[in-house]
């Protein structure tokens, strides 16, 4: 089984990926939900005021460990995730220039995490900070400047070089 992360910076196009994946009829999951993840005590560049969500790790590392003929897609970016590193086969970074994310974040409605101008300077904070330890750890990186079909086709791409 091959199980690969799809880890970014809000607003770098995770969920759309995730959804088209689950389109093109593919196990994927977006571990960045309720489901999957919850707030615990954290500091002040976290998305919540003095909170930070992170994934919820017995219930991902039973996803993980599940047997399965087919690619496991899972998406995030927790400040636990690495702890999961040793069960997942490649990680893939998404990401996009700065003004590309604001723009995103910005468009989301009601609640979404970004809309708000003070998430959008802690996103930018974090993309300072945050990004490249991603971009170290991860296998392969895909600029989501394009449309989510062609990042998709990328992520296949990359796999199929595996």
């Amino acid at each position: 089984m091959t199980r690969i992360l799809i880890t970014g910076m809000s607003g770098t196009g995770k969920t759309s990926v995730i959804r088209e994946l689950l389109a093109r009829g593919h196990q994927a999951h977006d571990l960045d939900t309720p489901e999957w993840s919850h707030w615990v005590p954290g500091d002040d560049l976290t998305p919540g005021q003095g909170e930070d969500w992170v994934w919820q790790l017995d219930k991902v590392r039973a996803l993980l460990s599940r047997p399965t003929p087919l690619p496991l897609f899972v998406s995030g970016c927790a400040e636990n995730m690495a702890e999961l590193f040793p069960l997942i086969d490649a990680v893939v970074l998404l990401s996009a220039p700065v003004p590309t994310i604001m723009t995103r974040l910005a468009a989301r409605t009601g609640c979404g995490y970004g809309h708000a101008e003070e998430e959008r300077r802690k996103v930018a904070e974090l993309i300072t900070t945050i990004e490249p330890l991603l971009r170290h750890s991860a296998d392969f990186e895909i600029d989501t400047r394009q449309p989510v079909q062609a990042t998709v086709d990328a992520l296949f791409r990359f796999i199929g070089s595996r």
